[in-house]
C-alpha cells in the first residue's frame, strides 16, 4: 500500500511540457498551511480556577444585542451551552445580486473584430512547353488579409439584430490578373426574429427575474439567521441572568448548612449533641456545596454561550455581569394581528412565496419552450470590390451598384415535443408541490405561535406560582430552623426546608427568565424582531473593475461601487437597565435566620 507522503510547499501544479500520472496521494503537512488569525483569548475561567480578581463588565441587554451584530460577519445562534455559526454570512446577499448582472448579459452588444493574415502556395503539376514529354511544377502564391468586424445585440423579444462589415485583401504571384491585388469588402445587415419557440418579451426577461428572486432569497435567508442571532442573544443574557440567580439561592444553601453543621460541632463539643447530628449537618453540608459548585460551573457555561454568540472570546479578562431588568408584567396578544404579521414578515414564509414566483417564471420559459422554432430572417448586403490593373490604375464598384438581400421563414420542430412537453408537466407539478409547500409553511408558524403563548403563559403562571412557593419556603424555614434549635424537630427536616427555598428561589428566576425569553420567541416566530429591536440593514459597497477599467478608463470609486455586505445595523435602546446586577430584582435578600445570628452556637 502506498502511504500519504508530503507534497510540495504551495498547493499548487508545476509546469511540464507532459504531465505525468497521478499515482499517489500527496497531502502537505499541516504547518505547511498558511496560518489563520487567532483572537486574543485568556485561560477560561473555571470552577478550579475562577479568577476572582477579574473587571465586572456591566452589561446591558441592548449592549449585548450591539456587539453581537457589530461582530456579525458570520451569524451564530446559541445551542445549548455554546453557539454555532448558521453558515449566514454578511456577503450573500451581495454574492447572489451578482446573478442579476450575469443574467442581464445576454442583452449586451456583442462587439468581434477579426484579424487574419495568409499566405497560401499551391504546387501544381504542368506539361513543359519547350518538351512535351517532360512536366514541370510550378507555384501559386496567394497573400491575403482577412478584417471582419461587427456588432450583434439580442434584443428582449428574442430577435437578434446583427451589423457585419467585411473585407478581404488578395495578391496572387505569379501570372497576369485583371486585378492584381484586389479586395472585395461587403457591409451585412441581418435580423433573426423567433416568432414561436424564444418569442416574447416575459420568456426573454425571466431570467432576470429568477437572478431577482434569488438576490431576496438570500437577503430573506440572510435575515432570518439575523432574527435568529438577536433571539439567540436574548436567551443567552436572560439564561446567564438565571444561572446568577441560581448560583446566589446555592451560596445561601451552603451557608445555612455550613451554619447548621458548624452548630451541631459545637453542640457536641459542649455535649449538648450526638456524633448522628453531626454527621447529618456534615452530609447536608457536601451535598449543598456540591450542588453550588454545579451552579457555578452552569454560570461559567451560560457566560461562555453568550460571549460565544456575541462574538467575544471566552475570556477576555471581564466578567459579564447583566444589568437589565427583566419584564414582570403580563402581556396580552393579539391572535389574529399575530397570524398575520407572520404570514407577511416571517422569513421564511417569505423565500416559500419567492420560491413559488421563480417556479411560475419557470413555467414561463418551459412552455415558451415547447414550441416550434419558427424564424423570420431577413438579410441585406452591399458589395464591393477594388484593385489594381496592370496598367497599375485603380478601379472600384460604386456604391450600392452589387447588393443580395434574403427574406425568409425558418421551422423546425421535434416531432411529439416529448421533453418540451415533459418539461411543462414537471413544473407545473413542482409549482403545486411548492404551493403546499408555503401552505404547510403558515400551517407550521401558526402552530408555532400557538406553542409559544403557551409557553409564554405557562412561564408567567408558574413564575406567579414560585413567587408564592418562594414566600411560604422561607416561612418554612424559618420555623424549621427555630424548632431545631429548640431540639423539638430532627436536621433531616431543617436540609428538606433548605432545599425547598433554594428550588423555590432558583424556580421563580428560571420561570420570569423563560418568560422573557418566550417573549422575544413570539417575535421571532411572528417575524418582527428586527423591527421591534430598531435593526434594519445597511449596504455597504466596495469598488470593483467596471466598464470603462477594461478599456483603460480611470476607475472612479464613487461610481464604480457594487454591493459588497448588507450589515445589520445597531439596535434601538429598548430594554430597562439598574444599576446593580441583574439578579438583584428577585429580592435576593439573606435568610431570616443567617441575618437575625450569622454565627450563632449553642
Amino acid at each position: 500500500m502506498a502511504a500519504v507522503v508530503a507534497g510540495p510547499l504551495v498547493g499548487q501544479e508545476e509546469p511540464r511540457w507532459i504531465f505525468p500520472e497521478q499515482r499517489r496521494v500527496e497531502v502537505r503537512p499541516p504547518e505547511r498551511l498558511p496560518h489563520a488569525a487567532i483572537p486574543y483569548s485568556a485561560r477560561p475561567r473555571t470552577v478550579s480556577d475562577q479568577q476572582n480578581s477579574v473587571e465586572a463588565w456591566q452589561l446591558s441587554l441592548d449592549d449585548a444585542i450591539r456587539v453581537a451584530l457589530a461582530n456579525a460577519r458570520v451569524v451564530r445562534v446559541l445551542a445549548g451551552v455554546t453557539a454555532v455559526s448558521t453558515g449566514s454570512t454578511i456577503y450573500d446577499p451581495a454574492i447572489a445580486n451578482t446573478t442579476i448582472d450575469e443574467a442581464r448579459s445576454r442583452f449586451d452588444p456583442l462587439l468581434t473584430i477579426d484579424n487574419v493574415f495568409n499566405r497560401a502556395e499551391t504546387p501544381i503539376g504542368a506539361f513543359d512547353p519547350i518538351d512535351p514529354d517532360r512536366a514541370v511544377i510550378r507555384g501559386l502564391r496567394d497573400d491575403s488579409y482577412l478584417f471582419s468586424t461587427g456588432v450583434s445585440q439580442q434584443n428582449v423579444t428574442g430577435g437578434v439584430g446583427a451589423l457585419t462589415f467585411n473585407s478581404a485583401t488578395s495578391r496572387q504571384r505569379p501570372g497576369d490578373f485583371p486585378l492584381n491585388p484586389q479586395t472585395r469588402s461587403d457591409v451585412d445587415l441581418s435580423y433573426t426574429q423567433p416568432l414561436l419557440s424564444g418569442h416574447g418579451v416575459a420568456a426573454n426577461l425571466a431570467p432576470i427575474v429568477i437572478a431577482r428572486i434569488s438576490t431576496e432569497r438570500s437577503f430573506f435567508q440572510f435575515k432570518d439567521s439575523t432574527q435568529e442571532l438577536v433571539r439567540s442573544v436574548i436567551e443567552g443574557y436572560w439564561n446567564l441572568v438565571y444561572a446568577r440567580t441560581d448560583r446566589w439561592a446555592r451560596q445561601q444553601q451552603v451557608e445555612q448548612a455550613r451554619f447548621a453543621f458548624e452548630r451541631a460541632t459545637a453542640r457536641k463539643q459542649a455535649d449538648l449533641a450526638d456524633s448522628a447530628e453531626v454527621a447529618q449537618t456534615r452530609v447536608a453540608y457536601a451535598n449543598f456545596r456540591a450542588t453550588l459548585i454545579a451552579a457555578e460551573a452552569n454560570v461559567f457555561d451560560r457566560e461562555a454561550a453568550l460571549r460565544n454568540v456575541m462574538g467575544l472570546p471566552p475570556n477576555d479578562e471581564r466578567e459579564l455581569v447583566p444589568i437589565s431588568l427583566p419584564q414582570t408584567d403580563r402581556f396580552g396578544a393579539d391572535w389574529e394581528q399575530l397570524v398575520l404579521l407572520a404570514e407577511e414578515r416571517r422569513p421564511d414564509i417569505i423565500e416559500l412565496k419567492l420560491i413559488l414566483e421563480a417556479d411560475r417564471q419557470q413555467l414561463i420559459i418551459a412552455r415558451n419552450q415547447s414550441q416550434p422554432r419558427l424564424d423570420a430572417v431577413a438579410r441585406y448586403r452591399w458589395n464591393g470590390l477594388d484593385g489594381l490593373m496592370p496598367n497599375n490604375s485603380l478601379i472600384s464598384t460604386s456604391a450600392g451598384a452589387y447588393t443580395d438581400w434574403t427574406l425568409g421563414v425558418n421551422f423546425s420542430v421535434p416531432l411529439g415535443l416529448r421533453a418540451a412537453r415533459a418539461g411543462v408537466r414537471r413544473q407545473e407539478l413542482l409549482i403545486a408541490r411548492d404551493q403546499a409547500n408555503l401552505n404547510q409553511g403558515v400551517h407550521a408558524a401558526v402552530h408555532d405561535l400557538a406553542t409559544v403563548l403557551r409557553q409564554q403563559a405557562n412561564a408567567f403562571e408558574q413564575y406567579l406560582a414560585y413567587q408564592e412557593t418562594r414566600g411560604a419556603a422561607s416561612t418554612n424555614l424559618e420555623q424549621q430552623f427555630a424548632e431545631y434549635r429548640s431540639g423539638r424537630v430532627n436536621f433531616i427536616l431543617v436540609v428538606q426546608a433548605i432545599a425547598d427555598w433554594g428550588n423555590a428561589v432558583s424556580s421563580e428566576a428560571q420561570a420570569l427568565m423563560q418568560y422573557n425569553i418566550s417573549l422575544a420567541s413570539l417575535e421571532r416566530e411572528s417575524g418582527t424582531i428586527l423591527e421591534t429591536h430598531g435593526i434594519t440593514f445597511l449596504e455597504e459597497r466596495f469598488g470593483a473593475v467596471g466598464p470603462k477599467a477594461i478599456f483603460g478608463g480611470r476607475v472612479d470609486p464613487h461610481t464604480e461601487c457594487y454591493p459588497a455586505a448588507e450589515r445589520p445595523t445597531s439596535n434601538f435602546p429598548r430594554y430597562a437597565d439598574g444599576e446593580q446586577p441583574s439578579e438583584d430584582s428577585f429580592d435576593l435578600t439573606t435568610p431570616y435566620n443567617l441575618r437575625s445570628d450569622p454565627g450563632a452556637t449553642p
